[in-house]
């Protein structure tokens, strides 16, 4: 396997394991900790690995992608700027047109409720697009 390939289903649910357990401090925790509110949040997802080694949360089309940083883990939303966030938990990317994401710092809380339904609200969204007929040229 080249780290180009993307893959998805139980190889690229084992790739996500091991680069939490390969993090072995709270940026590992923190990605265990929100890809268990997203598969909560959506008992469907599917876990897919893409992009030279990024955790990718997909239901028809992207959710989200979990990567980790220094300081961060960063939960980027392909269709964000789409999504209502009442509770304000996107803090980075908010200038594009389309992403958005969660930094989370080291021992910063998430708000498990919002972030769930920030999860259903994007699956939700690539549902309502999968499902438009395709237009005519």
């Amino acid at each position: 396997m080249t780290s180009q390939q993307k893959m998805a289903g139980p190889e690229a649910s084992a790739l996500i394991d091991a680069r939490i357990a390969e993090q072995g401090d709270w940026r590992g925790d923190t990605l265990a900790t929100m890809r268990a509110l997203i598969r909560e949040a959506d008992p469907e997802v599917v876990e897919e690995w893409k992009w030279m080694g990024t955790p990718v949360w997909s239901h028809d089309g992207d959710i989200c992608t979990g990567e980790s940083y220094k300081s961060v883990v960063k939960l980027t939303f392909a269709k964000g700027a789409s999504l209502d966030d009442p509770a304000k938990l996107f803090n980075s990317s908010l200038d594009g047109n389309v992403r958005r994401a969660i930094d989370i710092h080291e021992g910063e809380p998430i708000d498990e409720d919002a972030f769930k339904a920030l999860v259903r609200a994007a699956v939700a969204l690539n549902a309502s697009r999968a499902k438009k007929p395709a237009r005519r040229r």
